[in-house]
């Protein structure tokens, strides 16, 4: 199995405080990674720092995070984030910019500026995020629009824009309702043929529904890391099997 990233006794603080402690998870390309765990556990600022987001709210980690055995703690973080893009818990489309203008805004901000070969990548990844038969008819206008679960696909076509390696989606349907949320796990079953994604979801049947990998994170920990069917079954851990049976959370 291809490894695509290796995170390797990662510790984040903010200030003196230490909020993931000596976490360690190697991510096959190719599949999805959920993380699971109570609100609090670190599961946002664990993704972070997987495109060193953490550190532009003032945090610091130790430790490494390698990208193809590459140290993304020492990489350029404007040039690790057209590798690693981000999908956020709450649709976040530019409100000024047309449809069309938002999946080519990454693209214009690494110097594409011919038309000609913007339009194309956007027609492609407005498909790729399953949002072009929606908006086909109307790419002028504003990105602001159409209804939450197509801005959550406008900002995945936006990310698919500038060709990253992975996708990081953070909570990306915890805002959305039921039918846009059927639809974003499809997607995200569609994507990783080509994409790598980890995924934070507060939703453990949408980390069962969708991952091929689960990581169950508690006060900072990763108390376990393992096939998602197996993690849902049959867990190594006491804790583990009762924080999916609901006992807390």
């Amino acid at each position: 199995m291809e490894i695509k990233l290796s995170v390797k006794n990662l510790d984040a603080y903010y200030g003196k405080n230490k909020v993931l402690k000596n976490i360690s998870i190697d991510v096959p390309k190719n599949k999805v990674v959920a993380i699971i765990g109570p609100s609090g556990c670190g599961k946002s600022t664990f993704i972070r720092c997987l495109n060193r987001m953490h550190e532009v709210v003032g945090g610091t980690i130790n430790g490494s995070i390698l990208l193809d055995n590459e140290d993304l703690t020492k990489t350029d973080p404007v040039l690790l984030r057209k590798r690693v893009g981000m999908v956020f818990q709450k649709p976040n489309p530019f409100p000024s910019m047309s449809i069309f203008n938002n999946v080519a805004a990454g693209l214009r901000l690494n110097g594409v500026r011919n038309k000609k070969q913007i339009t194309p990548i956007v027609e492609k990844c407005l498909k790729q995020a399953a949002l072009w038969e929606e908006v086909k008819n109307n790419l002028n206008d504003s990105g602001a629009n159409i209804s939450g679960g197509q801005q959550q696909r406008l900002c995945i076509a936006r990310t698919l824009a500038v060709s990253p390696e992975i996708i990081l989606m953070d909570e990306p349907a915890s805002a959305l309702d039921p039918i846009s949320t059927t639809k974003i796990e499809d997607l995200i079953f569609e994507l990783k043929k080509d994409y790598t994604i980890v995924i934070v979801t507060h939703n453990m049947q949408q980390a069962a529904r969708v991952s091929d990998y689960t990581a169950f994170f508690y006060v900072g920990e990763l108390i376990e890391y393992s096939d998602t069917k197996k993690m849902f079954t049959s867990p190594d851990k006491q804790q583990t099997e009762d924080y999916i049976r609901g006992k807390f959370g």
